[in-house]
């Protein structure tokens, strides 16, 4: 009967994740972004299973908590849960403004600068890099540093895409 059990485990075909492990690789969960205009969330991982939602924005960052084959479970910023093709969806980096307050939020020339301009609630920004508190944002032409609580789209404790002399800048920042 052992022998029986470990070769059904062994046999049996991978087409589910568990929590940091992907069928891809690569981690979940973790954060991705709308390729196209329009993307139809689903109830299940087939295009036969009826559409929850219609994302019409090109951009538009999710959480991607689950694989299954070419389909992956997301979620959204507002709790909204279903499947994508992956061919909907791309690697780039952009969050939602979600701050909890009704005020636009601060951009920043650096980190605990001066303001740059103000952005407004639900608008997506592209992001370029985060240290632990903070985020290096695009949105249109604009460019500038808003803190991690105000995003919806980056995890509190991640840091990336941060240059290898990013002590020196810090240094400098310090010192004007």
């Amino acid at each position: 009967k052992k022998f029986l059990v470990l070769l059904v485990i062994f046999i049996y075909p991978k087409n589910y994740s568990f929590a940091d492990e992907s069928l891809t690789g690569l981690k979940i969960p973790r954060f991705v972004s709308t390729k196209t205009d329009e993307s139809n969330l689903r109830v299940g991982a087939e295009k036969k299973y009826p559409k929850i939602l219609t994302y019409n924005h090109k951009n538009f960052p999710l959480e991607i908590i689950g694989e299954y084959y070419d389909w992956r479970k997301t979620r959204d910023f507002e709790g909204n849960v279903g499947w994508l093709h992956k061919r909907l969806l791309k690697g780039n980096r952009y969050a939602i403004i979600n701050s909890p307050y009704e005020e636009p939020v601060q951009i920043l020339n650096k980190p605990e600068g001066k303001i740059l301009g103000k952005i407004g609630k639900r608008n997506i920004v592209k992001v370029n890099r985060c240290l632990k508190k903070w985020c290096y944002i695009l949105y249109e032409k604009k460019k500038g540093w808003i803190t991690k609580n105000n995003l919806w789209g980056t995890y509190d404790d991640e840091v990336f895409n941060i240059p290898f002399y990013q002590f020196f800048i810090r240094l400098y920042w310090k010192l004007i």
